[in-house]
């Protein structure tokens, strides 16, 4: 910092003010910058109209650096003193200190009232200087340029003043009126103004009038004067951004408004390449036939459609009373054998959608997880790839689109007369509710106008460009490559999936409280399953394949029960016991086995040599004590066998009555 002996500071940092602890003022970086902040120094200007608050030059980190206009008369008192200014009177923020860019941006953004104005007042001033170079006076000349432009001299003295020692290419901004009006929005008080802004930055959104009414009672209260409610929408356009604007009053949704959406381009795409799907409501009565208690089934009608993201075109579509896992894979089904299998899929995140049907064994965006006993749905079983949009993000699906031009045109039909319900509550027709449209009668108009959908020309898509939607599907099916469903995969889409186990003993399969046999299910008794079902039919048979290898195994029948004296289950379960003999028979046969005594004659010859004691190598002599006669008498035991102790004369008739045992040798 210098002082007045060199050339006078007048810009100064919110650091450099605390650094230089001047009287009146916080000792910290933190607390000047919120007495900025309070008081407004990044918006007030001088008699001029220019701003006492810029940039910082040629510095990191940004922030701003104030004028020495705006401190307190004792920090300027302070600053003589300690001789770091020259005079306590503040220097205006002139045009040395003001760059001719700052000045232009300001005159950009002004209305052209203003800016007109500007070039009315440089073009007095050019006459002027025509005048003395013609040889007039000053004052003969500003006489002559008063007259004409009808303004008094006074006010040409003024504006001579706004210019003098500015360049040329400063004239016209610095000629521009300024609306002086940082006094009155400098008189708001700190606390009225922040209670002021934190009731205006609500979620709830209340007007800027209702605010200013409540700030300006509670300022009354306080013995304050509060300014025009223009001041205060004038200082929160420039205090506040709308970026904050719109996070505090709009929250996170509001905030992605203010970023410009991403345009995405299908031309790296061809037909059948990706789909996208979804369910829409539609807005008509449809009578859906007889209850079961002879009342009439009317609701509004639930359609699933799928629509090629490359071409727009509606390929596929189906109508259910909801929108259920069974509706969705019937209408994957009519795609697959209509058109063929996609290599990628856009899905809602409903619940019919996620369900493991569906999209089992990928992973979820939004809804349930992943289990490692999950049977694979119908996307992985064929391998397509899932993607998932993002909750009440409409922009995400070009299906939306299409829902909009449908209803449009087929929920207002003449045939749908008295039977459309509105888009909402607020647009109900005048016959709402007057009939329900017989549910067959709706499903012709529906496909003829879903057929008059993809025929109409005048699209203005990238793929289309002018042309039908069929046009642009059928010319990139020509020249793509598309996957056709084979039977197997219309069994698939067709059916649900379930993990089940076969029974340990005799194979069957249990779902849904049936029980499905098969006899080729005995051999992988007590092993996981995977069962496709037709959810609408479960009497139907089901077909199951190996849960590891996902390998087709058999179809199995239901295998109801029968009544306690029912012949016929008896005679049915007694040709099931014979066939199951017959087939167990064959098998066996079909083994070519050997019999047993075969078996054993070519066993026979196989025995193992009778093992043969080797010789020793060396024989211990046996050593007597106590002479020979001792040592020809056996020992005594010490504890002799129970037979030994038995008195064998008192057994002597029975054993002499027994036979002899005797070895006879062949």
């Amino acid at each position: 910092m210098s002082g007045c002996g060199g050339h006078e500071k007048v810009w100064w940092t919110a650091q450099e003010l605390a650094e230089a602890a001047l009287k009146g003022l916080p000792r910290t970086k933190r607390k000047i910058n919120e007495l900025a902040q309070r008081d407004g120094w990044a918006w007030k200007t001088d008699t001029a109209g220019f701003p006492l608050a810029r940039p910082r030059k040629g510095q990191r980190g940004g922030g701003l650096e104030y004028s020495r206009g705006l401190l307190p008369p004792a920090t300027l008192a302070d600053m003589v003193r300690r001789g770091l200014a020259a005079s306590v009177r503040a220097p205006e923020a002139t045009a040395p200190e003001t760059p001719r860019d700052q000045l232009w941006a300001w005159f950009e953004i002004q209305p052209a009232k203003t800016r007109d104005e500007a070039r009315r007042r440089l073009a007095a001033l050019d006459e002027i200087e025509t005048l003395q170079d013609g040889g007039h006076s000053v004052t003969s000349a500003v006489a002559i340029a008063a007259t004409r432009h009808e303004v008094s001299a006074a006010t040409l003295y003024e504006w001579r003043k706004l210019v003098k020692g500015a360049p040329a290419a400063e004239r016209l901004p610095r000629l521009a009126p300024r609306r002086l009006g940082g006094s009155a929005e400098a008189e708001i008080d700190g606390e009225v103004w922040r209670l002021f802004k934190s009731d205006y930055l609500r979620q709830e959104g209340p007007t800027l009038n209702s605010c200013w009414r409540r700030a300006k009672k509670r300022a009354e209260g306080l013995g304050l004067t509060v300014p025009h409610v223009k001041t205060f929408q004038r200082r929160l356009d420039r205090e506040v951004n709308q970026l904050v604007l719109a996070r505090m009053r709009g929250g996170p949704e509001a905030v992605r408004h203010t970023v410009a959406p991403l345009k995405r381009s299908v031309m790296d795409l061809q037909a059948l390449e990706a789909v996208n799907i979804d369910g829409h409501e539609w807005d008509v009565f449809v009578d859906f036939g007889a209850k079961a208690d002879g009342s009439r089934d009317i609701a509004r009608p639930m359609m699933v459609m799928i629509q090629d993201v490359y071409s727009r075109k509606v390929l596929a579509w189906r109508i259910g009373r909801s929108e259920s896992a069974a509706v969705v894979q019937l209408t994957f089904a009519d795609l697959f054998r209509n058109h063929g299998i996609p290599g990628h899929c856009v899905f809602d995140n409903g619940r019919a959608f996620a369900s493991k049907w569906i999209t089992g064994g990928t992973a979820y965006r939004f809804r349930g997880k992943v289990l490692p006993g999950d049977p694979l749905g119908l996307m992985a079983s064929l391998g397509i790839q899932v993607h998932w949009t993002i909750p009440y993000r409409g922009q995400s699906k070009p299906i939306e689109r299409a829902f909009r031009d449908l209803e449009g045109n087929i929920g207002t039909h003449p045939a749908f007369a008295g039977a459309n319900t509105g888009r909402s509550p607020l647009h109900k027709p005048e016959n709402y509710g007057s009939r329900a449209v017989p549910l067959d009668e709706f499903m012709t108009i529906l496909n003829a106008g879903i057929a008059e959908h993809n025929a109409r020309s005048g699209r203005r898509t990238e793929a289309a460009a002018g042309r039908s939607f069929d046009i642009a599907f059928n010319e990139s099916v020509r020249a793509g490559v598309i996957t056709k469903a084979t039977d197997a995969d219309l069994r698939m889409a067709l059916l649900a999936a379930e993990k089940v186990r076969a029974d340990k003993v005799n194979g069957s399969v249990s779902l849904f409280g049936n029980v499905y046999r098969s006899q080729a299910l005995l051999d992988h008794a007590g092993k996981l399953l995977v069962a496709r079902f037709d959810p609408d039919d479960l009497h139907a048979d089901i077909h199951l394949y190996d849960f590891h290898t996902g390998i087709y195994l058999a179809s199995a029948e239901i295998w109801e029960a029968a009544g306690f004296f029912d012949q016929a289950a008896a005679k049915r379960k007694a040709r099931l016991d014979a066939d199951a003999r017959r087939m167990a028979r064959e098998a066996a046969e079909a083994q070519q086995l050997a019999d047993a005594h075969d078996v054993a004659q070519a066993y026979r010859g196989d025995g193992a040599e009778p093992t043969q004691t080797p010789e020793p190598g060396a024989i211990r002599p046996m050593r007597v004590r106590g002479g020979a006669a001792a040592a020809l008498k056996p020992a005594e035991p010490a504890r002799r066998p129970l037979l030994d102790r038995l008195n064998l004369e008192d057994l002597a008739p029975e054993r002499a009555a027994r036979p002899a045992l005797r070895l006879i040798e062949n």
